[in-house]
C-alpha cells in the first residue's frame, strides 16, 4: 500500500510540472465577432501561472498577459479599432491540450463573440 501510494504522489508531480509551459510556443487564433471573422498569430510563454508574448493583430504586433489556472486561461492585450483604443479580453478553457475555447470581449465597443486557438505544430 506505501508503494502505491508514493507511485500515484509521484505521478502527480510530474503531471504538475508537465502543466508549466505547456501553452508555450505559437497558436492560431481564430475570432468570430458580429459575423466578422479574424486570425491571429500569437506566441504564447507560460511560466508557472502566468501567460505572457504577443499576437499579430491587422499587422500591429502586440504584447499580451494573462493567466492559467487549472484548465482555465485567459489573456488580453491593449490596441485600436478604426482609430479608437480597445482592450481586447480572451476568457477560455483547455479542451485539449492544442486547442483553447471560449470568448473574446471589447467593452470599450460592446464586442464579443467566440475564439479557438490551436497550437501550432
Amino acid at each position: 500500500m506505501t508503494l502505491t501510494y508514493a507511485f500515484l504522489l509521484l505521478l502527480a508531480a510530474a503531471s504538475a510540472s508537465a502543466a508549466d509551459g505547456a501553452l508555450t510556443g505559437k497558436w492560431q487564433v481564430a475570432i468570430d465577432v458580429n459575423g466578422n471573422e479574424r486570425q491571429q498569430a500569437c506566441e504564447f510563454v507560460q511560466k508557472e501561472s502566468e501567460l505572457t508574448g504577443s499576437c499579430q493583430t491587422e499587422g500591429v504586433t502586440v504584447k499580451i498577459s494573462g493567466k492559467v489556472e487549472d484548465k482555465k486561461v485567459s489573456w488580453s492585450y491593449k490596441s485600436e479599432f478604426q482609430g479608437q483604443p480597445l482592450t481586447a479580453v480572451f476568457r477560455g478553457s483547455l479542451e485539449s491540450a492544442t486547442k483553447i475555447v471560449g470568448t473574446v470581449a471589447a467593452a470599450e465597443f460592446g464586442f464579443e463573440g467566440p475564439f479557438t486557438a490551436i497550437q501550432s505544430k
